[in-house]
């Protein structure tokens, strides 16, 4: 599908990719990771021509890349980014209908396809398709992202750290539906991020860099039981699967950075603190950060009062866990529960963080079941 024969890029005589050479079958998804300055996006926008490598050749679907008009290229690839990019002065099916337009699609087709798209994220046609960027939460913005990557239907799909900018519980949820929006459709993925859980999580194969070169490239499992070397261990570090261990807790595995407001908060405010953190829903605590229960988007936008607090709308009941408590705990809660968080709180009641579904809770899980077949 994707393929780099020999392929470098310089600046001022600093070598940024060093004589690459990567394969991308049909299909898979591919993450691309690495420290800061290693390449990964540069290798992304390669393959799109938004740079032009120094030497070497790419090729997509056998035809080399610079034998493509850039526009025709870039129009047959999705390209999804964390500055989403929506523009503001149009609807929602408007701005998916971008690159359908430019292609002259003719009306019915175009919004035949934006109706499916938004089924497919689970947002409701009729509610979204006339709304406007500015009334959606940062979370239903990035799924808009996404869906005028799929637009036109291209084979291929290349995003450069699209969650970044989202809170965990959102970030986690669009993950899911990425990952199974890429199977359905089996589109080819190219995804570039430097978090380490995303990359688990999301990828088929996982590409290493540093200095501009490939240092490993292997499928997560392979990845965390044989890195290649100390580098990759030491990058992978706290994923790495050990036979034995002592039970990590839930403070280890937590994610601490949560969005949180008081009860007393303003309908108006709340849903300004979302689109400013780009969130779709926030945990409500008392003046102590005691856990009250959790407000959504939906849930204002259906019952809120313009002038009124979020008080009668904050939904209690949320699933808990204690910060000291096994990691083996929470994961049965998401896993039993089919949830897609459990809040963590200390013995006062107070919000630490959440816990998700990520790949590094179930190896934490594998290694708590390994180590209970020891005992």
């Amino acid at each position: 599908m994707v393929k780099l024969k020999n392929v470098r890029k310089v600046y001022n005589k600093t070598t940024v990719i060093d004589e690459m050479d990567l394969e991308i079958d049909k299909g898979k998804f591919v993450v691309l990771i690495g420290p800061s300055g290693c390449g990964k996006t540069t290798t992304l926008k390669m393959i799109n021509r938004l740079i032009e490598p120094t030497s070497g050749s790419i090729f997509i679907d056998g035809e080399e890349i610079t034998k493509v008009n850039p526009v025709l290229l870039r129009r047959k690839i999705g390209y999804v980014i964390q500055q989403i990019g929506l523009f503001p002065n149009m609807t929602i099916a408007q701005n998916i209908e971008v690159v359908p337009r430019l292609l002259k699609w003719p009306s019915e087709k175009r919004k035949k396809r934006t109706r499916e798209l938004l089924e497919l994220v689970g947002m409701d046609p009729d509610e979204y398709i006339n709304r406007y960027p500015s009334e959606l939460s940062g979370g239903q913005q990035q799924r808009i992202g996404v869906l005028r990557a799929l637009a036109v239907e291209p084979p291929l799909i290349l995003m450069d750290e699209p969650f970044g900018a989202l809170d965990p519980i959102t970030r986690e949820t669009l993950q899911d539906e990425v990952k199974k929006i890429q199977k359905k459709l089996n589109k080819t993925v190219v995804f570039v991020t430097h978090d380490m859980d995303e990359a688990l999580k999301m990828a088929d194969i996982i590409v290493i860099m540093k200095d501009g070169k490939i240092i490993q490239m292997d499928s997560p499992e392979e990845l965390l039981a044989n890195p290649a070397n100390d580098f990759v261990a030491e990058f992978i570090g706290k994923h790495r699967l050990k036979t034995d261990t002592e039970l990590q807790t839930v403070e280890d595995v937590m994610k601490p950075n949560v969005v949180t407001v008081l009860k007393s908060k303003g309908t108006a405010e709340s849903i300004s603190l979302m689109r400013q953190k780009n969130v779709d829903s926030l945990i409500v605590t008392d003046d102590n950060g005691r856990l009250e229960g959790v407000v959504t988007i939906d849930k204002i936008r259906e019952l809120g009062k313009t002038g009124k607090d979020i008080s009668g709308l904050v939904e209690r009941g949320v699933p808990v866990v204690k910060t000291d408590a096994e990691a083996k705990t929470a994961f049965d809660m998401l896993i039993t529960g089919r949830l897609g968080f459990v809040i963590a709180v200390d013995d006062e009641g107070r919000v630490k963080g959440i816990v998700t579904k990520t790949s590094m809770v179930k190896a934490l899980a594998d290694i708590v079941w390994k180590g209970n077949e020891n005992g």
